[in-house]
């Protein structure tokens, strides 16, 4: 297990070295620099900011300017923001909590509602309780993130003002005290809540297909021509085998919704790294935005291990070596 997880740490090192280069070509692709922005105010002298220009290397081609970004982001730093006028880092980890928080509420919500629906879904097939879920699960489908989203502010943050409608804590409270993590869960609540009713449409399916499967496998009509009772038959043999394919695409649902958070976090006005990238986008904070692909990329490659192990440690099956 132990040489499995070196060597593959061991191959991220060049997926990484690949992906700066293309995220980092991609930002020079872009229109523009990041002093651009000021040149539409009036009093911005041009001659100034040609200064500044040279001065930041800005100038330098392209491999001058990607071999001495790289050097600095090996070591953690990647530059300072031209919005924010403070290190890339300090700018991302305020943000970085905040998305990392609202992607674990929506998994325990994702799987809160999952699991139970997809087992009555598979273990009772073909009955209204299955067609039900089968349903709702086809209407999750087929509704876009962002209406929904949007329908969800509308009614219980507008109309009937159960939670906050923007922002990840209450200004009004102090940080460190009991009023303020009530107002940090209050807050991530209906944005992960939204996520969490599309994000599990897909895990119900999953598992309803791998219980009805595995309800006539050889191994489970073994168990129960031997007298085995029923709900061990469905606890021991198909349950722990109908998890497997759950388990083996946690890493993958933590990394996506991670990484994909721009679109609720635009919506519910959420503080957190989907929006801090649109932003910095749009102002050509390439600074800001080749951090933020940058430890996405890192995360995925690190969410792939991390399936890997999963699946092995509940799989007896499997030994990776």
């Amino acid at each position: 297990m132990w040489k499995f997880i070196l060597r593959r740490l061991l191959v991220m090192i060049p997926q990484l070295f690949l992906l700066s280069i293309i995220v980092f070509m991609m930002a020079k692709a872009m229109p523009g620099d990041a002093l651009s922005g000021q040149e539409i105010n009036p009093r911005a002298n041009p001659a100034e900011l040609d200064r500044i220009r040279e001065e930041l290397g800005l100038n330098d081609p392209w491999y001058q300017q990607y071999l001495r970004w790289a050097s600095n982001a090996v070591q953690g730093d990647f530059g300072i923001s031209y919005t924010h006028k403070t290190p890339v880092m300090d700018v991302i980890e305020d943000r970085l909590w905040n998305t990392v928080f609202l992607a674990l509420v929506t998994l325990i919500f994702t799987y809160m509602l999952a699991i139970p629906l997809g087992i009555l879904s598979g273990r009772y097939n073909d009955t209204w309780v299955d067609k039900t879920v089968t349903g709702y699960s086809y209407l999750g489908f087929g509704t876009p993130i962002f209406i929904f989203a949007l329908i969800m502010l509308f009614v219980f943050g507008f109309a009937l003002d159960w939670f906050p409608s923007g922002g990840s804590v209450d200004s009004k409270v102090d940080e460190g005290t009991f009023a303020y993590v009530v107002s940090k869960i209050n807050h991530v609540i209906l944005p992960a809540l939204s996520t969490a009713l599309i994000a599990t449409t897909s895990t119900i399916q999953y598992l309803r297909n791998e219980i009805i499967d595995n309800k006539i496998k050889d191994f489970v009509r073994t168990a129960r021509s031997k007298g085995v009772p029923e709900s061990k038959v469905y606890s021991r043999h198909i349950l722990r085998n109908s998890f497997l394919p759950i388990a083996a695409f946690l890493g993958y649902e933590i990394t996506g919704l991670v990484g994909g958070a721009v679109i609720i976090e635009t919506i519910f006005s959420y503080p957190g790294l989907g929006q801090l990238f649109l932003s910095s986008v749009s102002l050509r904070d390439f600074s800001v935005v080749t951090a933020i692909v940058m430890m996405t990329g890192f995360a995925t490659l690190l969410g792939t291990l991390l399936s890997d192990i999963i699946l092995s440690a509940v799989d007896p099956r499997i030994r990776i070596e």
